[in-house]
């Protein structure tokens, strides 16, 4: 009597299948996360530093922290942002998340 202590060793002589049915499963799961989740965030990257290539002093944002404001001069990493009538602060160019299109109104 053979000992049973690996059980899918003794199938020898089973086909084991084509490696490329095994895996394909796995590859249609990295399709389906292409698709649903990375493509659409490169996109949202992509928009986003285009509207901070397209700000101008004038220009209403809102940062992260949310603060909103008015561009009045634009440097090399910065914006610096008047918030109030004597305040002016310097924003980093990724902290602005978007245009505030209703102050511009």
């Amino acid at each position: 009597m053979q000992p049973i202590l690996f059980p899918l060793a003794q199938a020898e002589g089973a086909p084991q299948g084509n490696l490329l049915m095994q895996l394909l499963p796995f590859i249609l799961l990295m399709v389906g996360f292409w698709f649903l989740l990375i493509q659409p965030q490169r996109k949202k990257q992509k928009e986003h530093a285009k509207m901070i290539t397209e700000l101008k002093p004038g220009d209403h944002v809102v940062t992260a922290g949310g603060i909103c404001g008015t561009i009045t001069h634009v440097k090399k990493d910065r914006f610096q942002v008047k918030v109030d009538d004597s305040t002016r602060i310097d924003v980093l160019k990724g902290s602005i998340t978007s245009r505030d299109t209703a102050q511009e109104e």
